[in-house]
């Protein structure tokens, strides 16, 4: 070790990343205490790596964290997370902040403080290429004063911030490639809480538990788009076909629009969603370069419809990966899987029950049949803990059904997932 350059041990004690064991390595002889000074780059205080971070007075924590920061130089990477602790004062965090602003390249803050900070003030016009804040508030944004001209990544999760102050923060991240909202507490000066975003840089949304009566996002250069445990009346999407992955998860929306930006989907996995198959499909239908399509835990807005497997094959001819878990009836079979169809590249099949029934096993018959190439089935199930006789039947069965399909099928690998 000794023939290291201070340089590589301040690699080392980066990647330890928890500020309690970088003091205690560097402790271990001179160069490591002057990589630690001069050469580390990482530093994180995070509440749940230390117990005693919470028998700690707050006092007592900025002091502690004052001093470990002052005494490094070039830090980049800065985490100070503080869940469940009291506030700290203002004076000793923006210290922190405006001690290694100048090279910080990345911030991920979760700090209580009184009075609020104004982190945006803190940190604008530097390096910073990634932000993460949490249980913070942001008013009051000003573009042109409070400039991340280097920012890729955002992050927002359960911070305060009004629709208008939203939208001029992407302003004022001209190269943002990654944003990431989760349980915003969105501030309306309007009856109606509308949202609108535009970005020409932005790659990849992820929007978690909010609740609006209208989300219009505007951006051009988007690859990847996920909504997760939102409740939205109108999500429309404004692009120029860039997109190609889509992942809704528990979402209700009443109007869903993603435009022009269908054509060079390749994942598309839609779960725990109302859906109008006719006009689910008119959406996505064409996505003639899609590869993924999992639609899993759907619910039809019309008891009637099915999804027209016939027409996923014709319209998604690249098609490698299927999953489908539905309430199975009788017209599933009769009218979702007419015709002499074949799925010809689809290599992956996962299917699914939340009940189990006797229809289950001719579905995983029948489109086993229109999979000529398929190399893995896999089978999920819900067994509840207390069944009845007759439960216990129709999986007896269904297993039965599945030894006796395998026997046919030798070249395809069978799991089995259960919940």
């Amino acid at each position: 070790m000794e023939y290291l350059p201070v340089e590589v041990v301040g690699n080392i004690l980066s990647r330890l990343g928890a500020a309690r064991n970088v003091v205690i390595a560097s402790a271990t002889c001179r160069k490591w205490q002057e990589a630690w000074r001069n050469h580390l780059h990482t530093l994180t205080f995070n509440s749940n790596d230390w117990p005693l971070y919470h028998e700690f007075s707050t006092s007592r924590l900025e002091i502690l964290i004052t001093q470990t920061i002052f005494q490094t130089r070039g830090l980049q990477c800065l985490s100070i997370i503080m869940d469940d602790v009291d506030e700290f004062s203002a004076a000793p965090v923006i210290a922190w902040l405006m001690y290694t602003r100048e090279t910080l390249r990345q911030l991920h803050y979760n700090v209580r403080t009184t009075p609020n900070i104004n982190i945006l003030e803190k940190c604008g016009r530097h390096k910073l290429e990634a932000l993460t804040l949490a249980h913070n508030t942001i008013t009051g944004v000003e573009p042109s004063y409070q400039r991340f001209p280097c920012l890729r990544s955002l992050s927002l999760s359960y911070v305060s911030i009004s629709a208008l102050d939203l939208s001029l923060l992407l302003t004022a991240c001209p190269k943002i490639e990654v944003l990431t909202l989760v349980s915003l507490d969105v501030v309306m000066s309007d009856p109606q809480a509308v949202m609108e975003l535009t970005t020409n840089s932005l790659k990849h949304i992820y929007v978690e538990a909010i609740s609006l009566d209208k989300f219009i996002l505007e951006a051009d250069s988007l690859e990847k788009l996920h909504l997760k445990d939102c409740t939205l009346e109108v999500f429309e999407l404004i692009g120029k076909g860039m997109l190609r992955f889509l992942k809704i998860d528990d979402v209700s929306v009443i109007h869903l629009d993603i435009g022009e930006n269908a054509e060079n989907l390749e994942i598309v996995d839609v779960s725990n969603f109302t859906i109008m198959w006719v006009k689910f499909y008119h959406m996505i239908s064409r996505s003639s370069k899609l590869r993924k399509l999992r639609l899993w835990g759907v619910v039809f807005d019309d008891e009637d419809e099915v999804i027209d497997v016939e027409t996923i094959s014709s319209c998604f001819p690249l098609l490698s990966h299927l999953s489908l878990s539905y309430d199975l009836r009788e017209t599933a079979l009769h009218y979702g899987l007419q015709g002499s169809f074949v799925l010809e590249n689809v290599i992956v099949l996962e299917l699914g029950w939340t009940v189990i029934s006797d229809l289950f096993s001719t579905w995983v018959s029948a489109l086993l049949e229109r999979c000529p190439h398929l190399r893995n089935l896999v089978i999920h199930g819900v067994v509840s803990e207390t069944k009845t006789h007759e439960e216990c039947h129709t999986l007896a069965n269904f297993t039965s059904s599945v030894v006796r399909l395998m026997r046919r099928y030798l070249d395809v690998e069978v799991q089995f997932k259960y919940e």
